[in-house]
């Protein structure tokens, strides 16, 4: 994605990210697509993923991260 793109996106931290600098930040506003980049360096690079490759990622997430 280049920077005229990400001018036009609007990224979002989680609401549990503690101030420490380690966060990443979603765009999930994009056309049929969901962008994550280093919330330290907004004008590096970005991973983009598809809606269902965005889904899984998160299911395997929320499966390795649940609460006994």
């Amino acid at each position: 994605m280049d920077e005229t793109n990400q001018a036009a996106v609007t990224w979002r931290k989680s609401t549990r990210s503690n101030g420490s600098g380690d966060c990443v930040e979603v765009a999930d506003n994009l056309s049929g697509r969901v962008g994550v980049r280093d919330s330290k360096d907004a004008s590096g690079p970005v991973l983009l993923f598809d809606g269902q490759a965005w889904q899984s990622f998160l299911r395997g997430f929320r499966q390795e991260h649940a609460v006994d």
